[in-house]
Formats: C-alpha cells, structure tokens, sequence
C-alpha cells in the first residue's frame, strides 16, 4: 500500500502508489497537509480510517483533479469510485455563540444530515440545540459541531466511525455524536479502566466517558 509522509511545514506532495487492490493510503502526520496522487475521474471514497484524529470530507480530506488530500492528523485509505454509483457527502461546521441561534446554509433538497461531532462543552441534541430546515443546519444554546450531510438517495455510506473522548481529571465528559446502531471500545488510551456501564456508556446522541477514561469508540 501506499503511504505518504509529510516533508515540509505548510504542504506536502506524496508519492501515493496503487495498492493491487486499488487502495491508496495518505497520512497527515503532525497535522500537516499532505496530497498524494490517484484517479479522481469518478471521486474518491474513504475505505478505511487509520487515524484517531477525524477524517472527515472537505475538513480533514478532499480530492482535487490530481488525488486526495488528507491534513490535520488524518490518515486513511482512499479508492477511486469506479463511476458507477456517486455518494454526495459534504461537512459543515455551525456554532452557537453566547447562546444564540444561528443558521447555517447549505443546500439539502432533502438529504439527510446527522452529527458527526460536538466540539462545544455544552451539549449538542438534536431538535433542541441543533435541527435541520430546508436549507439550513441550525444550532442554539451554545451547540458547536460539525455535520455530515448524506446523499438524499443513498443517504450515509456504511461503516463505522472513529471517535476519541476523554475524561480529565476523573471529570464526566460527554462526546456528541449521531449513533443508530451502537458504539464499541477500540482502544483505550488512559491508565484508568474503561468499563462498560461505569466510566463509559453510549446512547443515540453521545458517547460519555468518567473516572479518568479516555479511549477511542468505533460509532455506527
């Protein structure tokens, strides 16, 4: 497989070669921007995230006519559509400040939209601190977060998702996140135990972590 290293401080041009199974793999390292040919033609698709930092489309990664682009400490394994089936995903951050509503355009036409993750202290759930409008993603009460929006027929590509969340100094911490089938314990990361139903717990809106935990969750 292919692997790109960074070699300079701002960009970094990757020797990215094609694996016989079609995988490229691209890797940020130090949260430097790092590109890394391949065939664009007909997109590219994320098959598998190596990294705990996130890998999400137009933040953490993108294709332009030349490859893939991968920065902010993701590393991930990419393969070029074959043009067949085209999956429209886009990310788009919106924050509450002081408290306050704010809408943030995108356009929808109806596909759908899910959170990826809260990056506020306050919590982000849907309907009541964050929604969804024609065109808009909205958040209030102080909801800061980035959103996936899905392709509205195909609506969000299978697979599970890499979360870290941690809890300093034997502090709860909540992770918001959108989970439909459930969250796993990868890895974890702390010298105090991760245990199931007492330092760590999931529901359809967060994984939470308490008692020192911090580990990385797969979220599906």
């Amino acid at each position: 497989m292919a692997l790109c290293v960074a070699a300079a401080v701002m960009a970094v041009a990757g020797r990215g070669a094609v694996a016989a199974d079609g995988v490229v793999r691209c890797e940020s390292s130090d949260l430097r921007r790092v590109h890394c040919p391949m065939d664009t033609r007909n997109d590219v698709e994320l098959v598998r995230q190596l990294s705990g930092n996130a890998c999400i489309r137009e933040s953490d990664w993108g294709v332009d006519a030349a490859g893939v682009w991968v920065a902010r400490g993701c590393r991930a394994e990419f393969r070029a559509r074959d043009g067949a089936v085209t999956v429209s995903r886009q990310m788009i951050r919106c924050e509450s400040s002081g408290g306050r509503t704010r809408s943030c355009p995108v356009a929808l036409r109806g596909a759908p939209v899910r959170l990826l993750r809260q990056v506020s202290v306050l919590p982000c759930k849907r309907d009541e601190s964050w929604g969804v409008g024609r065109n808009e993603v909205w958040v209030s009460r102080g909801c800061k977060g980035e959103f996936e929006v899905g392709d509205r027929d195909a609506g969000f590509p299978p697979g599970p998702r890499l979360l870290t969340c941690e809890s300093k100094d034997q502090v709860r911490r909540e992770c918001g996140t959108t989970i439909e089938r459930g969250a796993t314990l990868v890895r974890q990361l702390s010298g105090m135990a991760c245990e199931e139903g007492r330092s760590w717990g999931w529901t359809p809106e967060k994984v939470w972590v308490d008692k020192g935990c911090r580990a990385q969750f797969s979220v599906e």
